[in-house]
């Protein structure tokens, strides 16, 4: 008997996933088994490059989640709203989920994952992070026996691609954001991406999965890349880094996660320093594995689709597994184990209840870069260094590398030192008579 899709959505990803089940030849032969049985849009009328059999798409999308004939809702249509209802009504009528939905998981995810439990169904989401990389599954299977320190990563292709061309060619954020979106890689309002707010909802998910506890995405701390300039870009060249708007996850103590999202000044000889364009990558170390790396295209019909199709296949194994030991029931036990399991898979399922302590960013120790601007005065650098010792702020270089407007330019690199303590001496700084302005605070990995 054929495991039955309802297909909600069929845009980039939809029809990317409708695809690969369409096309078994030569991929997992359990796709044999796999019908399209049911796929929802917002319009009829749209124009569509994968030919479905006639009555398969409907608008009526509450229809799918409640048919008793599907046994798996697949949840690619993006958005809050209806996404996040439909899953949870299909959840209420023992469908299982397969969602690229990073939004509607990382703010709805308690909700979800406690319905889903209670009616013994799984919510399965690869997609939601990193496109096509797998990082979800190896997170909660292949990496179960470490100790994981931490989660690095880089995790939106739209500000990779945008900082990866300041770097090689010296233009500006506005300029290459514009370009970005004309080329289809930032959509019209980039707010999400550029501001890091798409990177945080990822983290989120990942730092969950990590570190087994839930975490509340208003404790995950959120900045983007408007701020760079060119400057940074070459000053960050000439100290033998690049800069990456990287999403972090760590344990910083026993009782306290460390999750943010910010610009960072990478090492060169870093492994995430050499991933360029719209490449995403996530940096895993915990012990004793050491480090792991996950790399390949973070977007895309093809890459998501992949990692769609790979949630797929899991919860149909997973239920030809049951319906083969069910065989010896009666027959409706064996019927009703169709869109309900007895018992979910461990290694599949969110088994983890509790919240995840989520440490003040200014608790947060790391080392800084800084950019000043100031009044071509003597005895500036002093007064800047007095400044940074009244709030222990150790400086491991201080340069003044030219003239901006008849303003010096002065570079700032701390040696690792709590936030909170850098951010007091920055308030002191700015009411230096002789500071102008203080264009760029960037951390440094």
């Amino acid at each position: 008997m054929a495991f039955k899709i309802g297909l909600l959505g069929l845009g980039t990803v939809g029809t990317g996933t409708a695809q690969i089940l369409l096309d078994s030849n030569g991929r997992n032969p359990l796709l044999e088994e796999i019908e399209i049985y049911r796929v929802g849009v917002r319009s009829l009328d749209k124009a569509r490059t994968v030919q479905l059999p006639d009555g398969l798409v409907t608008t009526d999308l509450e229809s799918i989640v409640q048919d008793p004939e599907v046994d798996i809702v697949v949840e690619v249509m993006g958005g809050l709203e209806p996404a996040r209802s439909l899953m949870l009504k299909a959840i209420a009528n023992g469908k299982h989920i397969v969602t690229a939905n990073k939004a509607a998981i990382a703010r709805y995810g308690d909700e979800i994952f406690t319905a889903a439990n209670a009616a013994g169904v799984y919510v399965m989401l690869e997609a939601a992070v990193g496109g096509g990389i797998p990082v979800i599954q190896p997170l909660k299977q292949s990496l179960g026996g470490n100790r994981i320190h931490s989660v690095i990563g880089i995790v939106n292709g739209t500000t990779n691609y945008i900082l990866t061309r300041m770097q090689t060619e010296g233009g500006s954020f506005k300029d290459i954001l514009a370009d970005a979106q004309k080329l289809g890689y930032a959509e019209a309002d980039p707010t999400a991406d550029v501001d890091g707010l798409d990177a945080g909802d990822k983290i989120a998910i990942l730092a969950s999965l990590a570190f087994g506890g839930r975490i509340k995405l208003q404790d995950v701390y959120c900045e983007g890349i408007s701020q760079i300039g060119a400057a940074d870009i070459a000053y960050a060249e000439k100290l033998g880094f690049t800069i990456k708007l990287l999403a972090v996850a760590k344990r910083d103590t026993p009782s306290h996660l460390s999750v943010r999202v910010h610009p960072s000044l990478v090492p060169k000889t870093h492994p995430l320093a050499s991933i360029s364009g719209v490449y995403n990558a996530i940096l895993v170390e915990g012990e004793p594995i050491g480090q792991v790396m996950f790399y390949g295209r973070g977007a895309g019909a093809g890459p998501t689709a992949s990692a769609v199709v790979s949630d797929i296949l899991n919860i149909a194994a997973v239920l030809k597994a049951e319906k083969a030991s069910s065989q010896h029931k009666s027959e409706s036990k064996i019927e009703n184990s169709k869109s309900k399991i007895e018992s979910l898979h461990p290694l599949l399922s969110c088994s983890h209840q509790e919240y995840c302590a989520i440490a003040p960013m200014e608790e947060l120790v790391t080392r800084f870069y800084a950019r000043f601007l100031t009044k071509d005065r003597p005895g500036v650098i002093g007064k800047l260094g007095t400044s940074f010792g009244n709030h222990s702020v150790s400086l491991e270089s201080v340069v003044q590398t030219g003239f901006q407007d008849e303003l010096a330019e002065i570079v700032v690199v701390t040696h690792d030192v709590r936030e909170g303590n850098f951010r007091h001496a920055l308030e002191e700084i700015r009411n230096l008579e002789a500071i102008d302005s203080i264009p760029s605070i960037l951390r440094v990995l």
